[in-house]
Formats: structure tokens, C-alpha cells, sequence
């Protein structure tokens, strides 16, 4: 008898049912197309900002102690007999959090003349490709590190041994254009070695004034062959907490349960502990500005997304409320009949909520994919990618289903108990 009384409540209110529908469905896809983004955002936020700049910088461990112990600038610094091996780079691939390390690039200052002036020669990786040990090939380098830099003239690559990036001001300086050669003096090993001008950049920062080359030629000009002096690193990182912090300042200090964690979340600070675990000749400092800035901008977006997934649910169930209770007053001499028949308030009650979890459930069956094409067309626009879709989700669209119906219906199914079957039936 129950379920022929809801099979023709919902055969005879179609289009009353269907506006219930579609309102479910509207909160529903809202909601699931923000909480999408929000699960999957952090990686996205994260790979936007690596685009301007490393988070993690690695040093020889010598020359940071004497570095940190006189509190030396960085050009004093590098005057420090320390250096790292470039062999010993493709260990950064090979931590526990490898597949976060998006790009990494090393570099060697050489101080040089040129017509008899010093200028700063960087030999660097341009776009590396690497073997790894562990069966892994990367390309990596300072072009993909750099990205935000304006570069003229053709792409430069390591095995130009002749070629050179020079910044806009050291261009101006010395009055060079693309394909101009310029000469340059070592003091070190009293070698002349004639460049040709490959790129001018603007970086926007001291590097406008310094030339860039293939790694191998600084060394050669250095005589440093095979070695560099630091290098930078960018990670995908999580945003550090109250334990990432402890655990930055001393690892000792966490308990078992707590060391875990932290070593296998990719905090900032577990990287560089375990960049120094491989490389045990280097210190890895965090360039805490990038760092917490990534953690702030991507803790607020996540918080708008919240926020908007809770207001869309909220509208969703207003909307109901005056549907359901709009419902409820036009079949008011049906529900009073029934009471009057000997009906339960709980027996009405359940009917109703029964009719609007149907409706609702199929109303967020749909809603859930088109938030998940909504996900797409804003992880495209946005992000210039796909965004993954999240099981988490599933759960989740059926809790957002109960909580717009049952909070909707509250004030319909108040109203419906205290209607009283002499007064509907008698018209008033």
C-alpha cells in the first residue's frame, strides 16, 4: 500500500517534482564541481607557482657552515673552496618524494672580463636530459625554472659550447646584439674564449647584467671541471603545519608515530632532510618566502572553494523548502484525508520525505556529473588541465543529497503536523 501511494504521488507531481529535481541537482553540481577543484587544486596551485621560482636551495655543506658561522654574503660565499660534484645531481631524483621534485638546475659563477671590465659568467644546465638510475629519464634545467623570463632569439641548449645568454642591461652595456661575438678573459686560467650572443633576456633582477652558458664552459673557464656551486630545486610541497615546523628545527625532537608522518608528507622540510640524506656533502635550505606563500595562497583558495560549495548548498535548500512546503500545501486535503483515515504523523511524515529523497537522489545522480564536466571546463580555464576526478566524492554528493532534502523539508513537514484533518477536509 506504501509503495503504491508513493509510486502515484510521483506519477501524478511531475512537474513539481521536477523543479525539486533540478534544484538538487543545480546545489549538487555546484558543489561537486568546487570540491573537485579543491582536492585536486593543491598540486595545480603548486606546479602554477613553481613557475616562478625554486623553493629549495642546495649548497655545499663547507661553505654554508662558514657561510652561516660569519655570516657571509653569497658573493663571499662562493669565494669558499667548495663546490659540489655534478655527478651527484641525479641522487635528487632518487628520494622518497622524487616525483615532486618538478625541476631542478645547477650553477657555477665565473668572474671574467670582458674589454677589460669584470662581469659574472653562470654556467648552468639550459634543458638537461638525465638518466637515472632507477630506469628514469628527466629533462630538466634553468629555461623550464625561468620560465617567466623574456627570452629573444632561438632556444639555446648545452651543447652549444659557443653560445651565450646575455641579460639586457650587460647587452646594452657592451652594445651586443643576437649574433654578435664577445670576447672574455679567465683570470683563473688566463684563457680567452669567444662567445656568440644566442638569446638576450630580461629577467627583471641582477641576472639582466650577468652572461649564462653551457655548464662545461664555465667549468672549463673556472677550472672547475665536473663541479658546481649550488643548486636550485622546485618542489610540489605540502603547506607546513605546527609538526613540519618542529621537525625542521630539529627531527630528533618527534616522537616515532610523528617522524613518520612527517618524512612521508611532502613538506618542505622532509625534502630537504632527505636531499641531504643522499647527498651527504650538501645542506638544503628552504626559500621559506615561496614556501609559505605557496601554503597561504593555497590554503585561501581552498577555503573559497569550501565556502562556495556550503553557500551552494545552503541556496539549494532554501529552494527546496519553498518547493517542498509549496507541495505540501496543495496536497494538503490529500494529507489530511489520510490522517483523517487513521495516518500517523510519522506515517505522513515518512511519505513526504521518502518522495523527496527519490527525487533528490536522482536529482544529484545528475548533478554529480555535470560537476564533474563543470570540474573539467574550470580546471581548463583556469589551470590549463584536467582535473581528476575524486572517489572521496562519491560519499560525499550522497551526504550533500540528505543534508538539502531533510534540511528542506524541515519546515514543510512541521506545517504538515500541525495541519488538522477537520479544518482541511471542512475547507478552512
Amino acid at each position: 500500500m506504501f509503495g503504491k501511494m508513493l509510486l502515484g504521488v510521483l506519477t501524478r507531481q511531475k512537474k513539481k517534482l521536477f523543479l525539486i529535481a533540478l534544484t538538487v541537482a543545480l546545489g549538487v553540481s555546484l558543489a561537486t564541481a568546487m570540491l573537485n577543484v579543491m582536492f585536486d587544486v593543491g598540486d595545480k596551485v603548486n606546479q602554477e607557482l613553481k613557475a616562478y621560482g625554486a623553493n629549495l636551495n642546495i649548497v655545499p655543506r663547507g661553505a654554508s657552515l662558514v657561510n652561516e658561522m660569519y655570516q657571509l654574503d653569497e658573493n663571499t660565499q662562493s669565494q669558499s673552496a667548495q663546490f659540489i660534484a655534478e655527478d651527484q645531481l641525479v641522487k635528487i631524483k632518487m628520494i622518497f618524494w622524487a616525483y615532486n621534485i618538478v625541476d631542478f638546475t645547477p650553477y657555477l659563477n665565473v668572474s671574467v672580463q670582458v674589454n677589460n671590465k669584470p662581469v659574472n659568467i653562470v654556467g648552468t644546465w639550459f634543458n638537461k636530459h638525465l638518466a637515472i638510475p632507477t630506469g628514469d629519464e628527466v629533462d630538466t634545467g634553468m629555461l623550464a625554472m625561468k620560465s617567466w623570463w623574456q627570452i629573444d632569439g632561438l632556444k639555446m641548449t648545452d651543447d652549444n659550447l659557443q653560445g651565450a645568454m646575455i641579460g639586457e642591461t650587460f647587452a646594452k652595456q657592451f652594445n651586443l646584439n643576437i649574433g654578435d661575438s664577445f670576447e672574455v678573459l679567465s683570470p683563473v686560467t688566463k684563457q680567452t674564449m669567444r662567445l656568440t650572443v644566442n638569446n638576450i633576456f630580461h629577467s627583471g633582477g641582477v641576472e639582466d647584467t650577468q652572461v649564462f652558458v653551457s655548464l662545461p664552459v664555465a667549468q672549463q673557464l673556472a677550472n672547475k671541471v665536473g663541479l658546481v656551486e649550488r643548486v636550485e630545486v622546485s618542489a610540489l610541497t605540502t603547506p607546513e603545519n605546527e609538526l613540519a615546523r618542529r621537525a625542521a628545527q630539529d627531527p630528533n625532537s618527534l616522537s616515532r608515530s610523528e617522524w613518520d608522518i612527517w618524512y612521508c608528507t611532502a613538506y618542505i622540510s622532509s625534502i630537504a632532510y632527505q636531499l641531504e640524506e643522499v647527498m651527504p656533502d650538501v645542506r638544503v635550505k628552504a626559500i621559506m618566502q615561496v614556501a609559505e606563500s605557496e601554503g597561504a595562497i593555497l590554503q585561501k583558495t581552498q577555503l573559497l572553494m569550501l565556502l562556495l560549495t556550503v553557500l551552494a548548498l545552503i541556496c539549494s535548500a532554501l529552494a527546496i523548502s519553498n518547493l517542498v512546503t509549496a507541495n505540501v500545501i496543495e496536497r494538503s486535503a490529500e494529507i489530511g484525508l489520510l490522517k483523517a483515515l487513521g495516518a500517523t504523523n510519522s506515517a505522513v511524515a515518512l511519505l513526504v520525505i521518502c518522495e523527496i529523497l527519490i527525487i533528490g537522489f536522482m536529482g544529484g545522480f545528475v548533478g554529480y556529473f555535470i560537476g564533474i564536466g563543470f570540474a573539467q571546463i574550470i580546471g581548463h580555464t583556469v589551470f590549463a588541465a584536467a582535473v581528476e576526478p575524486k572517489m572521496l566524492i562519491i560519499p560525499l554528493v550522497v551526504l550533500m543529497v540528505l543534508f538539502i532534502t531533510l534540511l528542506g523539508s524541515l519546515p514543510a513537514l512541521r506545517m504538515m503536523m500541525f495541519l488538522r484533518p477537520t479544518d482541511v477536509l471542512h475547507g478552512r
